[in-house]
């Protein structure tokens, strides 16, 4: 039996090569990609339109013609779109000394990158510093850098923040909450697993052992994406999530219960409001008879209200 053979070029306009098909009539995809890399599949041109070829578990189908019946040129996969890169915002750098400058803010934050805008608020009467800032920089990197850490600035202590964000501003979205844990991780097991999605800032391990951790990441990013999934750690099966607490916001008192001291052991009771009792000290004496005398035993355990 005679071997047909397809005329295929890299593109419509370049010189074709001769391409055997198989025993069945089809043109064998690995045939195509050893000679032109990254070919997806081919297509031809007839009365002024394209047309691809059908693709079948690897195999090119010849067109109704015959493979004689036209030239081909190879099929590229789209080049997909580069995820969006995150844009900087600007930041709010707070506890600034009153004697720093624009010049001062700008020189100590171009150690992380490149700066777009600095800013020191200043009071408009007086001219002096409100103690805060305003910066934004060029690169997400930069912004990632100086908010994964606090800041010596004129020998004196200052954060940076994304201005009007909640609970701890971007310190929330770099900390995720790692449920299901069991006594035999350790923080160094956590922080070299968590290690290789990016750069972990700090584990937190309570201590008595409460079956979770907190780790927290360098890059939001990196915390968020992690969210929602399940980890497998030294045999231990491990779920992820946002460490950003949930609050009930359905009545104006938010008291959880009370506690009871009792030594070093602590029970908290989970009554509803109504029916909390009254700390001996708060309870006013009936009108027609003496007060009751108090237990010096009762009397001598603090109570603790928890919020």
């Amino acid at each position: 039996m005679s071997i047909e053979y397809a005329l295929v070029s890299e593109g419509e306009e370049d010189e074709p090569i001769e391409l055997p098909t198989e025993e069945d009539g089809s043109l064998l995809l690995s045939t195509v990609t050893a000679q032109f890399a990254g070919a997806s599949g081919l297509k031809y041109r007839v009365g002024g339109r394209l047309r691809g070829l059908r693709l079948v578990e690897e195999r090119v189908s010849p067109p109704p013609g015959g493979w004689a019946a036209h030239r081909y040129f190879c099929a590229f996969p789209r080049a997909s779109a580069p995820p969006s890169r995150p844009r900087c915002s600007d930041l709010i750098v707070l506890g600034l000394p009153w004697k720093t400058g624009e010049d001062a803010v700008r020189e100590y934050f171009s150690s992380f990158g490149e700066l777009l805008m600095v800013q020191v608020k200043r009071d408009a009467k007086t001219g002096l510093s409100k103690g805060f800032g305003f910066i934004k920089f060029a690169e997400y990197e930069a912004q990632v850098r100086a908010l994964g850490r606090r800041h010596m600035i004129d020998g004196r202590w200052c954060d940076v923040r994304i201005p009007n964000s909640k609970d701890g501003g971007a310190a929330a979205h770099r900390k995720v909450f790692v449920g299901r844990c069991t006594e035999s991780l350790t923080a160094e097991d956590l922080r070299e697993y968590f290690g290789a999605f990016g750069q972990v800032t700090d584990v937190f391990v309570p201590r008595p052992f409460r079956a979770f951790s907190f780790v927290t990441f360098l890059d939001p990013e990196v915390a968020q994406s992690l969210c929602g999934q399940d980890h497998i750690i030294k045999g231990v099966s491990v779920n992820i999530s946002t460490a950003s607490p949930k609050r009930d916001r359905g009545s104006r008192s938010q008291l959880l219960g009370w506690g009871l001291m009792e030594g070093s052991a602590t029970r908290v009771y989970s009554w509803p409001p109504e029916a909390w009792p009254a700390h001996p000290q708060h309870a006013p004496p009936a009108p027609s008879a003496p007060a009751a005398p108090v237990s010096p035993a009762r009397d001598a355990k603090p109570y603790l209200k928890y919020h």
